[in-house]
């Protein structure tokens, strides 16, 4: 039986950190417009690369200088931008557990705001016999080193495993270490996927 390894941010847990901005700017535009500024996305890559958030926002401030200082709540506030789910993907990741699927989790998080998604969604600890958290080892997809950390602390080999993953380069990464990868588009196409391969 094949394993199937879930991304969370995108796939199950819908991530919307512009959120964590909402009483800082008058519009969602005016949050997104900051967020670019500040490369709000390779800040927050560094982060789940295993920065810390104190080295984060001394990293930001001495970029962007004050234009940084809104960074500041950003992890009080995180808890905000993951409340809602992914619609569908759960009833997905549910059946295969019914159905006796070895399931695991592989996502690029920070080790700082991790304890919000299993506080908010406690289901994940029910769900996965394992959850990698980039944040906590150190390494990021689509780096092969995460892969290889998750099939070797688990015992599983690449061609016993389904991925997947809504971005694209980390189901690149994930085939070229011989895993099946799926692209998540939304949870009709993933059943659709799933069947395609026999697991639903």
């Amino acid at each position: 039986m094949k394993s199937v390894i879930f991304d969370l941010g995108g796939v199950l847990i819908d991530w919307d950190p512009a959120l964590a901005f909402a009483d800082v700017f008058t519009s969602r535009a005016e949050a997104e417009a900051w967020m670019a500024r500040i490369d709000f996305p390779g800040w927050n890559r560094m982060q789940d690369g295993g920065r810390s958030f104190a080295e984060g926002l001394a990293a930001a401030r001495a970029a962007h200088g004050d234009e940084a200082r809104h960074l500041a709540g950003y992890l009080a506030a995180f808890p905000v931008t993951i409340e809602k789910t992914v619609l569908g993907s759960w009833a997905i990741a549910e059946a295969l557990l019914a159905r006796g699927v070895p399931l695991y989790a592989l996502t690029n998080w920070s080790a700082e705001t991790w304890p919000h998604a299993l506080e908010l969604h406690p289901r994940l600890g029910g769900l996965f016999a394992d959850i990698l958290v980039s944040g906590q080892v150190g390494a990021l997809k689509p780096e092969p080193a995460i892969f290889r950390m998750l099939m070797d602390r688990n015992g599983l080999r690449p061609e016993d495993c389904i991925f997947i993953d809504d971005s694209p380069a980390n189901v690149e990464g994930a085939h070229a270490l011989g895993i099946d990868a799926i692209r998540f588009t939304s949870a009709e196409a993933l059943g659709e996927d799933l069947a395609r391969r026999g697991v639903v």
